[in-house]
């Protein structure tokens, strides 16, 4: 296991925005190693039965992301950041925060372990108003 480049860290933190933000989900996908793990409440709202909140595998990941981005439409539109993050070549983490130059938002903070260039896992702590929007999400899911 190598630490990622300074280049291959910037380029999850642009690319995953970018493709949260258009809804893109292969690219979004294209981020995460073959067996990354993606731990997150959200995973709840989308899929009640499971009781752990944790998704293994990218073709795993890849289903809940074309789900939640569905169902979550609204919330993930043009998510607003700082351009800020931190990074230590194996973790990457920044924050959609709650408060942005144009109103509110849902409140999340990235946190992302990475190795040769891909996300291996991937953490998701949702604050407030995230939070609400996932109860919301929880009772429009019909799975």
């Amino acid at each position: 296991m190598s630490d990622s480049t300074e280049a291959q860290i910037r380029h999850i933190y642009e690319e995953w925005h970018a493709g949260t933000n258009s809804h893109d989900v292969p690219r979004v996908i294209a981020l995460y190693a073959e067996n990354a793990t993606l731990e997150t409440p959200a995973i709840l709202a989308i899929y009640p039965h499971l009781n752990d909140g944790i998704l293994r595998g990218r073709s795993e990941i890849e289903k809940f992301f074309i789900k939640v981005l569905g169902v979550l439409s609204k919330e993930f539109r043009e998510l607003y950041r700082s351009g800020l993050f931190l990074s230590t070549g194996k973790l990457l983490t920044w924050e959609y925060p709650r408060k942005t130059p144009t109103g509110e938002q849902v409140d999340l903070v990235e946190s992302m372990d990475i190795e040769d260039g891909l996300i291996v896992y991937h953490r998701v702590y949702w604050g407030w108003k995230g939070f609400q929007a996932l109860l919301a999400a929880g009772g429009k899911n019909d799975s």
